[in-house]
């Protein structure tokens, strides 16, 4: 049995809103004993925002990214991604800009919910009064409506545009730590998590257990909670590890946490990316037996 190792397939560069250049993420991935690193940059989108690659910057980073992967391959197996955003009826996995471009696989992530009445799109993954204001405006006050719709367009990703990889599935959480909007007990959101996860299970959609808001003190629990690991679990559904890194320092931050969580679950593998293939892999505490 060899050295366990970890691997981090969902990772963000000065490209979007990361702070370096994608080589410094591979050098911190070596220090970090990483065997195998996806760059998933923010894709594209049709409207302003404000952590999104830029259109005229795809080719560049691509380039970037296709360099350190040369550059690397006698010591760290480097793959090239996007995290994309799905927004009904205007951008997904399918779009034709993220097909012609030949990434290695795909992140598939909700941000957005509905509009406000001046047409910008609610973004759940902001600040906490920014929050407040969206389920008040849109909503009505009525948080109960955004977060099954937050599910609704979940399931519609997975049935319309399933990407490889399910990004931060319960991410709209986040909010909860601070103003306790409500409780992931309540019969109505268990409910919308487990048909969740039941579509997910039909479609071999890989999970990720994300770790950002463990390192960044947003939550207590990964993205998604233990409790829906548990169901995933017994649903069947593979799962990975991922930091969501934004900066060199958090790319194995909560990696043991994370591990210790999935065992707890019931889970004894992970499925990663290995020679261009999905493979799954023993699991602990310290890492992935490659």
């Amino acid at each position: 049995m060899g050295k366990p190792v970890w691997t981090n397939y969902h990772s963000h560069t000065r490209f979007c809103d990361g702070t370096d250049e994608p080589e410094m993420y591979a050098k911190a991935a070596l220090e970090q004993n990483v065997a195998i690193y996806g760059f998933s940059t923010h894709s594209p989108l049709p409207f302003a925002n404000a952590w999104s690659i830029k259109k005229e910057a795809v080719d560049e980073y691509v380039n970037a990214v296709k360099a350190v992967k040369e550059a690397y391959a006698d010591r760290l197996e480097v793959y090239l991604s996007m995290e994309v955003d799905f927004v009904p009826g205007l951008t997904s996995v399918q779009d034709p800009i993220i097909v012609g471009l030949g990434l290695d696989y795909t992140i598939g992530s909700v941000h957005y919910v509905e509009q406000f009445d001046d047409g910008s799109h609610f973004e759940i993954d902001y600040t906490h009064s920014y929050f407040d204001k969206g389920i008040e405006e849109i909503f009505k006050g009525d948080v109960q409506k955004a977060v099954t719709r937050y599910y609704e367009i979940t399931r519609q990703m997975l049935t319309e545009a399933k990407p490889d990889i399910l990004g931060h599935l319960d991410k709209i959480k986040m909010h909860n730590k601070a103003k306790l909007h409500f409780q992931e007990r309540e019969n109505w959101y268990r409910d919308a998590v487990i048909e969740t996860l039941e579509l997910a299970s039909k479609t071999g959609v890989v999970m990720e257990v994300n770790t950002r808001g463990m390192y960044k003190k947003l939550s207590d629990e990964p993205y998604p909670s233990a409790w829906v690991l548990k169901e995933a679990n017994r649903l069947g559904i593979p799962v990975m590890i991922n930091s969501d890194s934004h900066h060199p320092r958090e790319i194995t931050g909560e990696f043991e946490t994370a591990a210790q969580i999935l065992l707890d679950a019931g889970y004894k593998e992970v499925r990663i990316f290995k020679e261009h293939s999905w493979q799954d892999k023993p699991l602990t505490t310290k890492g992935i037996i490659l």
